[in-house]
């Protein structure tokens, strides 16, 4: 009588744990990708950390000993120069704070200039390349989209007043950095070589969130 043939033997089976995906089960973890808005965001944060160790004491900045009349256009210029390299971050947070001013006097406008910022966010610098634009059901290719939204920015900033209220900002800003800078006397500023080669990479340093990867910029 013939033997009954060997049954081949049983592989092992092990079974996932609960939550694992089958990609983690094979031995390499894949990396999880951040999304391009939050790293955005955590590039914004530390390069607008570094500028703002560079800021000087406030109260150097205000020492009203410090202030005299300039002899001449040509002192008023060299003054400003050497404030600007010296109180550069100071002046810029003068600056964004005439800026942030003059918008929150307007909110309607400053409505406006968000919503703005958010289109451009949302439908164009952060969004994947193979999730396009898909409007009243309608699909929108790269170009469309970056035309209708130059097209959108155009009217919104020249035909309301945010664009006025940007200008009158700035300008207001620029004014007042220029009447501290011009009547300041730079004599007791020490600026030296390293501190300079410093602050010209300040503004650098505060706009390197735009090569982000993933920024879409």
């Amino acid at each position: 009588m013939a033997s009954a043939p060997t049954p081949p033997p049983l592989l092992p089976v092990t079974n996932p744990a609960p939550g694992s995906s089958p990609a983690t089960t094979g031995g390499s973890d894949a990396p999880i990708a951040t999304p391009a808005f939050r790293l955005f965001l955590s590039r914004l944060s530390d390069s607008a950390r570094r500028s703002l160790s560079d800021r000087r004491p406030w109260g150097e900045l205000l020492d009203r000993s410090a202030f005299s009349k300039p002899d001449s256009v040509s002192d008023a210029t060299s003054r400003l120069r050497r404030n600007l390299a010296y109180f550069r971050v100071n002046y810029a947070a003068v600056v964004a704070f005439a800026l942030g001013a003059s918008l929150l006097a307007h909110p309607f406008s400053l409505l406006i200039l968000l919503g703005l910022l958010a289109a451009w966010c949302f439908l164009y610098l952060f969004r994947a390349s193979d999730q396009p634009v898909v409007l009243f059901g309608r699909t929108f290719s790269d170009r469309e989209t970056l035309l209708g939204l130059v097209g959108a920015s155009f009217v919104l900033l020249f035909f309301t007043s945010v664009a006025s209220l940007i200008i009158s900002g700035l300008l207001v800003g620029g004014a007042l950095v220029a009447a501290h800078g011009a009547f300041r006397v730079p004599e007791d500023l020490f600026l030296d070589e390293p501190n300079a080669a410093t602050g010209n990479s300040a503004a650098q340093g505060l706009l390197s969130f735009l090569g982000a990867p993933g920024s879409g910029v």
